[in-house]
């Protein structure tokens, strides 16, 4: 049995993560409702998957802030107004504001590029060549005011090969992703996974280290 989990889901660009969130809704591998799309860029393509499937959209463009404290208190009064269980950041390219933060605890996921705790920030793909990795993935957290820190719910890892790119490592990452955000989201549904004031469990049971996602 499953509650229907109420999204809102936060984007910048493409939103390819958005995109297979919606797919597993339309054929009831997920029960979740996305109530609105969010994004700080009016053009992020995004946008237009959404409406191509009814879903609200707002922009809450940031370049018409004078401050990210500004950005920030817009963005928390519209997600307010919403009342979402979950807040899925997928593909935003901001880092929220401590008070942002704290307004949603336990409430914020975020997708990240990368085996957290290793890769924290940005350009993980050519920092994990540059140091000659042999194995990089994709980590979904919990989202805390220390950047990529939160609690993780579940990791995907894939194999470097010889001759990889940053590029090729980008592709493998996405193809996880892809499988991955629907997959939390169904286990939070489900009631698999529970939030409590920062502590996860999973089927009962204190989540001590990541659940390891396999295809």
């Amino acid at each position: 049995m499953s509650n229907k989990l109420v999204l809102a889901i936060l984007i910048s660009g493409n939103g390819s993560n958005l995109q297979s969130i919606i797919d597993a809704i339309e054929s009831d591998q997920l029960n979740a409702e996305i109530r609105a799309v969010v994004s700080n860029n009016p053009e992020a393509y995004g946008l237009t998957r959404a409406r191509k499937h009814g879903i609200e959209t707002q922009v809450i463009d940031h370049r018409n802030y004078d401050d990210g404290s500004q950005y920030d208190q817009a963005l928390q009064q519209f997600l307010e107004a919403l009342a979402p269980d979950i807040i899925v950041l997928a593909g935003f390219m901001r880092i929220l504001g401590v008070e942002l933060v704290n307004a949603f605890a336990n409430q914020i996921l975020n997708i990240h590029p990368s085996l957290l705790p290793d890769y924290k920030g940005l350009n993980t793909h050519q920092r994990a060549l540059d140091n000659e990795e042999s194995k990089h993935g994709v980590s979904i957290h919990l989202v805390t005011p220390a950047l990529d820190d939160g609690p993780i719910l579940l990791q995907g890892s894939y194999t470097i090969e010889p001759g990889d790119s940053a590029e090729d490592l980008q592709k493998k990452g996405h193809h996880l992703e892809h499988q991955m955000y629907p997959q939390v989201l169904r286990w939070l549904a489900e009631g698999r996974i529970i939030i409590d004031k920062g502590r996860v469990l999973n089927d009962q049971l204190p989540l001590e280290t990541p659940l390891q996602f396999s295809a």
